[in-house]
């Protein structure tokens, strides 16, 4: 065993880093092998892992449904926080959500 006393600061640091590197090699080994053991297992039940799981599907984006007469590009979807710009335009100018439907 190793005396931790009689060794100078840069050994130390070494030392630390080696364990940590072990550490994490140790981990990254031992979910893998619980990984195959899962996919195995869900192979044999006819299932994959990602189904056991529920992966959940990407939803594609929501197209624009107002945008911005003063500048096109800045768009909104209709959900979520109002954009900036467009509530400026409804307090300030009394313009109405309708007035910037696309068309």
């Amino acid at each position: 065993m190793t005396d931790l006393n009689t060794m100078n600061l840069d050994q130390l640091k070494q030392l630390k880093k080696d364990i940590d590197k072990a550490i994490h090699s140790f981990e990254a080994r031992r979910l893998a092998d619980a990984r195959q053991v899962l996919k195995a297992k869900a192979a044999e039940l006819g299932v994959s892992l990602e189904e056991i799981m529920g992966a959940k599907d990407i939803k594609a984006p929501v197209a624009a449904k107002y945008a911005n007469p003063q500048n096109p590009s800045q768009t909104w979807s209709g959900r979520g926080r109002k954009p900036r710009w467009l509530t400026v335009a409804l307090t300030s100018v009394g313009a109405e959500l309708d007035d910037f439907l696309i068309k």
